[in-house]
């Protein structure tokens, strides 16, 4: 397989990262016209770190269902266990919007001020079924990219985006509800499209290349070993999406907390499209990484990847798209908008160190080596922890805080990968076989 089909079948997946990444920005323009912009904004980025983290052990529901699905049974065994993630995720969270958990949790562990955390539990109460349209999705996605089908997980974003800009369009105009609640809507109307239609989308590989137990398979999957192959993914997960309710509970105690709430989902918004390309990239090496001279192809595209990335970050950076950016698009108050560029500037190389680390994650998982995965991100996440207190005694600014914290964190994360891919043998075992054929 040369570079230019690796590409072919990594860009679909980017360009459903990418507008799936879109979705947030296309919010908080939203909410940035509504009344009580900077309340509105700051409670939209509380609301959606939290369903996030709350939905974190079924996010890489996708790598596990690319990896494992690939006959009759255990299809039939990674639904079942999809759909009890399922259940138990939406119990938790409506203890979290519907009980006085909320008070705990939002107003006396994170700190969030009172004229914002009011929102944010309206936020969550709306958004309850989120996490498990999210683990269906995941799981289906899995296997049209297990199968080949990326065109149809890019198709299905396409879906997403627009009809949650319809709905995001339609409430703003024709009704008077609070922004975070226009929010909240557009986000649960656009996962559940989404959601359907890859339902739809799936049909004939379910009914097709899964409608058959493969008599002559010699391997069965067992609940017990999906779980323990999913455990260490779901904690990486986990401990990802705790990063950002780690940085609000920062922002909150450091010198400007409501303006900094503000800036932080648009400049997470900005690195997330910017990561768009690492995002796509685990799933890529997963389903393609067959062969050791496969995975030397793969390692070509992934640095030449890193590269294109970084350059992109600073023609951002260094030409007027980043204000066209913040002013136009997003409409950010300017006192906003200044503490986003000041952010992007201190993250210039976090998109391109994450093509790396999401590169080697999917090595790792590809070889079944999913404990180094979520060793590398109990790293990150220490790392990120570290930082964020040392920024609190000294009082940092907040948005020059959490990313430096994010930095550092990648950093170290990126360096125990390596390492384990070496010595393991998932980096070099290409190298010593294409040297012994050759």
């Amino acid at each position: 397989m040369r570079q230019r089909d690796i590409f072919k079948f990594w860009l679909p997946l980017y360009a459903s990262w990418l507008l799936m990444t879109a979705e947030g920005p296309m919010i908080t323009a939203t909410l940035n016209r509504l009344p009580e912009p900077i309340i509105m904004v700051a409670a939209a980025g509380i609301v959606i770190g939290l369903a996030v983290a709350l939905e974190s052990p079924i996010i890489n529901l996708l790598a596990t269902s690319t990896a494992l699905v690939k006959d009759r049974q255990s299809y039939l065994i990674v639904r079942r266990f999809t759909i009890h993630w399922m259940i138990g995720l939406t119990l938790i969270s409506a203890l979290l919007a519907f009980t006085p958990l909320f008070d705990l949790v939002g107003r006396t562990l994170m700190g969030i001020p009172t004229v914002v955390a009011d929102w944010v539990q309206i936020g969550l109460q709306i958004m309850v079924f989120w996490s498990a349209a999210i683990a269906w999705r995941r799981f289906l996605q899995g296997v049209l990219i297990g199968h080949r089908h990326t065109t149809a997980v890019a198709f299905g974003t396409v879906i997403r985006l627009a009809s949650g800009l319809i709905a995001a369009i339609t409430l703003a105009l024709l009704t008077s509800l609070p922004g975070i609640v226009v929010g909240a809507l557009v986000w649960m109307v656009g996962v559940v499209v989404e959601a359907l239609y890859v339902t739809w989308a799936v049909r004939p590989i379910i009914h097709g290349p899964l409608a058959y137990q493969d008599p002559q398979s010699a391997e069965t999957l067992t609940y017990s070993a999906l779980f323990w192959f999913h455990l260490p993914l779901a904690g990486t997960a986990v401990l990802t999406l705790l990063v950002q309710p780690l940085v609000v509970f920062a922002l909150t105690r450091l010198p400007q907390p409501t303006l900094s709430l503000a800036a932080w989902p648009i400049l997470f918004q900005i690195m997330l499209m910017a990561r768009a390309a690492a995002l796509a990239l685990p799933e890529t090496v997963i389903a393609l990484n067959e062969t050791p001279q496969m995975s030397f192809v793969l390692r070509r595209f992934m640095f030449t990847l890193t590269g294109v990335t970084a350059a992109g970050v600073a023609i951002l950076i260094a030409t007027p798209l980043l204000n066209l950016y913040l002013l136009g698009v997003q409409n950010a108050p300017l006192s906003v908008a200044e503490l986003v560029k000041a952010g992007v500037i201190w993250l210039l190389l976090f998109p391109a160190l994450s093509v790396i680390a999401f590169g080697l994650r999917g090595f790792l998982i590809s070889a079944k080596r999913t404990n180094p995965v979520n060793m590398g991100m109990a790293l990150n996440v220490i790392v990120t922890v570290l930082v964020l207190i040392t920024g609190l005694f000294a009082q940092w600014p907040g948005i020059t805080t959490a990313a430096l914290a994010l930095n550092l964190a990648l950093i170290v994360e990126t360096i125990y990968l390596i390492r384990q891919a070496r010595e393991t043998g998932v980096l070099d075992r290409d190298f010593a076989q294409l040297a012994t054929r050759a």
